[in-house]
């Protein structure tokens, strides 16, 4: 006897259909379109969650030189120093500290220049 694919079929085509919606044009409703849509919507979002690790680092980074500049010390001295200081923060909470609490990042660039001499 002959089995149909009817229902996996559907629930495949159901089930892509669903994920390429708000595409423009017929990648949101026609099968074959939509599924190369979703294919290369998925690798670009595989690649960018990547960048947007890498863009924040760099935002970071910025954000530490510029504070640790209007402290005196340099981005490259600064890291130096809380490494010599055995300060463990990592960049993600020193850029917070920069931002939010200038008064905590002038002790931490202190302790840092302290360690530097």
């Amino acid at each position: 006897m002959r089995v149909s694919t009817g229902v996996v079929r559907h629930r495949h085509h159901r089930r892509m259909l669903k994920r390429s919606k708000g595409f423009r044009g017929r990648r949101k409703n026609c099968y074959k379109l939509a599924k190369r849509s979703v294919e290369k919507a998925l690798k670009y979002s595989y690649r960018d969650r990547k960048v947007r690790r890498r863009d924040f680092r760099t935002l970071w980074n910025i954000r530490i030189n510029a504070a640790a500049r209007a402290h005196g010390l340099s981005y490259s001295k600064l890291i130096h120093g809380l490494k010599r200081a055995n300060i463990a923060l990592n960049r993600k909470s020193l850029a917070e500290l920069a931002v939010n609490d200038q008064r905590a990042f002038a002790g931490v660039v202190a302790k840092a220049a302290a360690a530097l001499q």
